[in-house]
């Protein structure tokens, strides 16, 4: 159903994107976790025909979502990252609206806020909504024209376990009936749990992949373990609690402590997966933090985030700042709940 061969795209001489093939078959539900803000964007507006491959292709149920658009909006259902709904009209409405335009019978509205769990919510304007609420609501949306294939990006992000498993339920009905889903997100426990394949990118290419239900969990008891770090002529293990952040600088990796940093053989995006227990997060392409040792998020501009962590700079009062990108610093809102 979802066929990408040798696909690139490469933008001011930067490759932003290379994947040799990604197979999404009737059935299969494949994440896709690992990209950052640009080639996340990049990615999107391949899939979706905004934008043409420099090399390779994408099959969409046989179609190019380049060339033909107008097929494209039939046979697939999309889900953004921002929910993209009507907020003066109900709930209903929004997805009556929808069934007019697809032209579909009325009652199949009706029958979506049911499956989302919104059918209570039937009459209230969607700006008095929750975000929790008006992502069910954007699914909801996505699904109602019973598409082939379903293409959601960041679709647990700002959602409680309720609505975690609504969206797992649904995905795995859809997938029974025979859709090829592909999610675009964050390596995540809820993203884990509902996929058959999970793939990893660094930088725009394809890393690895691996099978969920092939992965064993390993036992609480081997937790928190170390991270190597190289010191003239011997290994230091580190504990992840006592890493304030890890950076990537001019090609090494970097693991800062309270008495300075230390170099360690792993790339960024390795000791990210290694400390993907512990409580780190992204906050920009070249910092990983520890959520333990934040004690503020700045904002400079609209467009400027600065994170303060409780410690100082070695040998000097100067606090530590780390960068934080736009799109992180919306993400760290929603995984903080502030």
């Amino acid at each position: 159903m979802i066929v990408i061969t040798q696909l690139q795209k490469v933008v001011q001489q930067n490759t932003v994107i290379d994947i040799p093939e990604l197979t999404v078959a009737a059935g299969g539900i494949t994440a896709v976790a690992g990209l950052t803000a640009p080639h996340k964007e990049t990615f999107i507006q391949l899939l979706t025909g905004q934008t043409a491959p420099t090399a390779g292709q994408i099959r969409l149920d046989g179609l190019d979502p380049f060339q033909e658009r107008t097929e494209f909006a039939q046979i697939v259902g999309f889900l953004p990252a921002e929910d993209g709904l009507y907020e003066r009209l109900t709930v209903r409405q929004n997805l009556e609206f929808y069934c007019r335009l697809y032209g579909l019978p009325l009652g199949r509205a009706v029958a979506m806020l049911a499956q989302v769990g919104l059918q209570d919510k039937a009459p209230i304007r969607v700006q008095q909504l929750s975000p929790e609420l008006a992502r069910r609501l954007a699914l909801g949306r996505a699904l109602l024209h019973q598409p082939h294939i379903l293409i959601l990006v960041d679709l647990f992000h700002r959602s409680a376990p309720a609505s975690v498993e609504i969206f797992t339920q649904l995905l795995r009905q859809q997938a029974e009936a025979g859709m090829a889903i592909l999610l675009i997100g964050d390596e995540s426990a809820a993203l884990t749990a509902v996929s058959h394949t999970i793939i990893i990118m660094n930088q725009g290419r394809l890393s690895h992949s691996y099978q969920p239900s092939d992965q064993p969990t390993p036992p609480a008891h081997n937790l928190p373990f170390k991270i190597p770090a190289r010191l003239e002529g011997k290994v230091a293990l580190v504990n992840p609690a006592d890493i304030l952040y890890a950076t990537s600088d001019d090609g090494r990796t970097y693991l800062h402590v309270a008495d300075g940093r230390i170099p360690t053989h792993l790339t960024l995006t390795e000791v990210e997966e290694r400390l993907a227990r512990s409580g780190f997060f992204r906050a920009h392409r070249s910092y990983l933090v520890n959520l333990q040792h934040i004690k503020e998020m700045i904002a400079y501009t609209r467009d400027s985030y600065t994170l303060i962590l409780d410690g100082n700079q070695p040998d000097t009062t100067d606090p530590i700042e780390i960068p934080l990108s736009k799109t992180a610093a919306r993400d760290l809102r929603d995984l903080i709940d502030f």
